[in-house]
């Protein structure tokens, strides 16, 4: 017999002025308890009480989390902040101060207040202010820190739609609150503060330079530079360990200068249709001829692509596509988070 499922809960609400009666049914399930996904500013989050150990195991039980995996923190003030962490930095008041709320995730030495599900068995807590109004709302009226990771299946695209969430867990919790579209469309970016120079351990929707231009020197981890062998690093961020991101299709990365990126997929979309395979093309290139089954223009600018990446993974799984061959783009500013994002995803990496 199939498990007994629950009644999963779409309600739409207003991003900008979101409304009392919705945030306080929301609230409710938080406080008892309970799971609810709702929109931010980068993608959907999973979010349950973030200092209740039985809440925070729903979170790994209901998205197949690996336990080792931190989740985090998302607050509404400062005051939040002070009671989850040891001590701040001056880098990370430099941080907060230019870019909270917003998508950037701060990690900090932990407070014996959070428990260690919620930080993967860490001594550190990765903690951000988001700036979309329906989380901040629900933080406000639970009164609690809410731990969320994305609103989806582990190792699926991140969901930037409501109904992407209910695609993955649909049966599986009780609400989904509908704010529209995602502004930036990927997670936001990790640092680590507790180092002399701060180190981006995911990278995201505020680029280095932009940290930069705010603190002096920053730093990308190792891992991101593929000086580490992923399998050897700890931890001690979402995105570092665990491939994410992916589609049920096959995933192929082509980088390189334009002209031999597009002669590359036109020449493996050839091939791939004669083993009589699905192929979608995701491409900078508006002007692309191609005979595969779908093109997705991604558009040039990295926000436009950044917003529409994780979307366009799924879109191509909606139609039954076998392989998606996707041009690469300049590893610069945010082009290198969205880079991270395709590499993750990809089961292949061409460069010509």
């Amino acid at each position: 017999m199939k498990k007994p499922t629950v009644r999963t809960e779409i309600i739409r609400v207003n991003s900008k002025r979101p409304d009392y009666h919705i945030i306080r049914k929301a609230s409710r399930l938080i406080c008892n308890g309970e799971i609810v996904a709702f929109p931010t500013e980068t993608v959907y989050g999973l979010g349950a009480n973030a200092l209740d150990p039985s809440s925070v195991s729903k979170i790994f039980k209901i998205k197949g989390r690996h336990s080792d995996n931190p989740l985090i923190v998302h607050i509404d003030d400062m005051n939040n902040l002070k009671k989850l962490v040891m001590e701040i930095p001056p880098s990370a008041n430099k941080i907060i101060n230019k870019f909270w709320p917003g998508p950037i995730t701060l990690v900090f030495k932990k407070s014996e207040s959070v428990p260690d599900i919620t930080t993967g068995g860490l001594n550190t807590v990765a903690i951000r202010m988001p700036r979309n109004n329906v989380v901040l709302a629900l933080i406000k009226m639970s009164g609690l820190p809410i731990a969320a990771p994305s609103a989806n299946i582990s190792g699926r695209p991140s969901p930037t739609k409501a109904k992407h969430v209910k695609d993955d867990l649909d049966g599986k919790i009780k609400l989904i609150l509908d704010g529209g579209t995602a502004e930036i469309g990927i997670e936001s970016t990790v640092i680590d503060v507790t180092q002399q120079i701060p180190i981006i351990l995911r990278p995201g929707g505020i680029s280095k330079e932009s940290i930069e231009n705010e603190i002096g020197k920053v730093r990308f981890h190792d891992s991101l530079l593929g000086l580490e062998n992923s399998k050897h690093t700890k931890n001690r961020s979402p995105g570092m360990k665990y491939r994410h991101c992916s589609p049920n299709a096959q995933v192929i990365l082509v980088e390189g200068p334009t002209n031999k990126a597009r002669n590359k997929i036109i020449e493996l979309t050839e091939r791939l249709k004669i083993e009589n395979k699905r192929v979608c093309v995701m491409t900078t290139s508006k002007s692309l001829k191609i005979n595969a089954e779908r093109i997705q223009y991604m558009g040039k600018r990295f926000e436009t692509i950044g917003r529409n990446l994780f979307s366009n993974l799924r879109e191509a799984d909606s139609h039954k596509i076998d392989v998606i061959l996707v041009q690469g783009i300049q590893h610069k500013k945010i082009g290198f988070a969205i880079m991270n994002r395709l590499k993750k995803a990809a089961s292949k990496s061409i460069r010509v």
